[in-house]
C-alpha cells in the first residue's frame, strides 16, 4: 500500500484522525501538541493519530492529499478540516465540539 492509499484508509475508517510531529503522548511540536490539547478539550474518546516523522512518504503525501501545506493536519469523519490555527478557531467558537459530538454516518 502506497503512502496515499494508507492516508485514504485511515481517513476513512477512523472517525477522528490527526497527522502530526509525535504522538498524542509526546508531541514533536508546539502545534502538534496544541492540537492534541484542543481535542482532550472537546472530549474526542476514538482519536487516531498518524506520526509523520516515522516516514517521509506519509509525511509529504498528506501534505498532497489535502493540498494542504503544514501538519498537523486534522480529519473528522472522513473530511478535511484544517490544522492547528483552523482547529483554534473552531474551538473558540464552538464549532469543533459541534462536529466531534455530531452522529456518525
Amino acid at each position: 500500500m502506497d503512502a496515499k492509499d494508507f492516508i485514504s484508509k485511515t481517513v476513512a475508517d477512523n472517525p477522528v484522525v490527526l497527522f502530526m510531529k509525535g504522538t498524542a503522548q509526546f508531541p514533536q511540536c508546539g502545534f502538534s501538541g496544541r492540537a492534541i490539547q484542543i481535542l482532550k478539550s472537546v472530549g474526542v474518546k476514538n482519536l487516531v493519530t498518524v506520526n509523520v516523522l516515522e516516514d517521509d512518504e506519509v509525511r509529504q503525501a498528506v501534505k498532497d492529499f489535502a493540498n494542504w501545506p503544514t501538519i498537523p493536519q486534522l480529519y473528522i469523519k472522513g473530511e478535511f478540516v484544517g490544522g492547528s490555527d483552523i482547529m483554534q478557531e473552531m474551538f473558540q467558537s464552538g464549532e469543533l465540539q459541534k462536529i466531534v459530538e455530531a452522529p456518525q454516518g
